[in-house]
């Protein structure tokens, strides 16, 4: 249905790093190059920004790619007219929360800045986005944390299937009702936003709970072995964000490429103080400040607007050991940094070796 060589996409990672986005046209290209699908991480991205990415990731590849947003199910519908980031700020986020943000930045000396942005968590922003991606000929749109009722019309009218994922099975059955082509059932394992139920429990589940429609699995695939899990598992292939982190083509910082080499699979936690909604990350000095604090996480878009002016701020300090480095479990078996197109190919070489010479010689079929 996709058009490609191999059942591998890579994850459409943003970044909080002060870097952008991870998984940026470069890595995309590579990956769509190399016989899997490249996907495009475009949350918070401007329609310029978008529109210039993707014609970018054209001039790299003439093979299908996706774009991915994330379009929370508590997403501002209507944001009041004329109102600044500060005035926002000022609104909906409680005193208390802006205490710790500015105890946080007097604690690691780094000073303050307010940003000057557009909200693009909004229904009207989406659209738009949507609707570049259609007049690009984007092939697939990948929706993170939820699906709305206009999407997928609005997609499958222009001719762009929708992947949408999913941390339970109750969230695959609203994507599968809402039409989605392509269904992702990511575990508890992955990195950046994720649920609460294990890759291995998870994604036969919604295999089941979701057929016929198409599953990739996510959360702990990292070579061969985990390719050949998810397909012994029902899914159809593998969306993989973390392995495709030690690509000489990840946009991210040398900090975090540090950080996972270093790491071991206990080194990630999961905290809700970016974003608002669970993210698995690795360990932190912030994360473990707010945790510890005693405030309850706001709402997304609430708590987006509580860290935005920090996260900012830490990035000009260049204090990327602060922000947050969204990395999955698997980053503990990761040691070594190589292109792109080598990491696919290892993992597609791997599990044909295994499905055709290692299993079998495992297995006695009794006649």
């Amino acid at each position: 249905m996709l058009g490609i060589e191999y059942p591998i996409l890579l994850a459409g990672m943003g970044g909080l790093a002060g870097e952008g986005h991870a998984a940026q046209p470069k890595l995309v290209a590579a990956v769509s190059n190399a016989g899997g699908m490249g996907v495009l991480g475009a949350t918070g991205l401007s329609l310029d920004e978008l529109r210039a990415q993707i014609r970018e990731i054209k001039s790299l590849t003439n093979k299908p790619f996706g774009v991915d947003v994330l379009l929370p199910e508590d997403i501002v519908a209507s944001p009041p007219p004329n109102m600044s980031l500060a005035e926002m700020k000022r609104k909906f986020v409680p005193k208390q929360y802006m205490d710790f943000v500015e105890r946080v930045a007097t604690e690691y000396g780094v000073p303050l800045i307010e940003t000057e942005q557009e909200l693009v968590f909004t229904v009207e922003h989406s659209k738009k986005q949507v609707g570049v991606m259609l007049e690009e000929n984007v092939p697939l749109y990948c929706s993170g944390l939820g699906i709305p009722e206009w999407l997928v019309p609005m997609a499958h009218e222009g001719g762009m299937r929708v992947l949408g994922l999913a941390g339970n099975v109750r969230a695959a059955l609203r994507h599968k009702k809402a039409g989605a082509d392509f269904i992702v059932a990511q575990g508890h394992e992955a990195g950046g936003h994720t649920g609460r139920v294990g890759t291995l429990a998870l994604v036969p589940q919604v295999v089941d709970a979701a057929a016929p429609t198409p599953i990739l699995a996510a959360g702990g695939i990292g070579d061969s072995r985990g390719l050949v899990a998810a397909l012994a598992l029902g899914a159809v292939g593998a969306w993989v964000g973390t392995a495709f982190l030690f690509a000489t083509e990840a946009n991210i910082t040398d900090v975090h490429r540090r950080m996972m080499i270093e790491a071991t699979e206990e080194d990630t936690r999961i905290s809700r103080v970016w974003t608002g909604k669970t993210l698995r990350q690795m360990k932190n000095p912030i994360q473990e400040a707010f945790d510890g604090s005693g405030l309850h996480p706001l709402p997304m878009v609430v708590q987006v607007l509580l860290m935005i002016d920090l996260i900012n701020s830490l990035a000009k300090a260049r204090r990327h050991d602060l922000l947050c480095a969204p990395t999955g479990q698997i980053v503990g078996m990761l040691k070594e940094i190589k292109p792109a197109n080598q990491i696919l190919d290892e993992m597609v070489d791997g599990a044909i070796k295994l499905l055709g010479e290692t299993l079998p010689g495992k297995v006695t079929i009794k006649a």
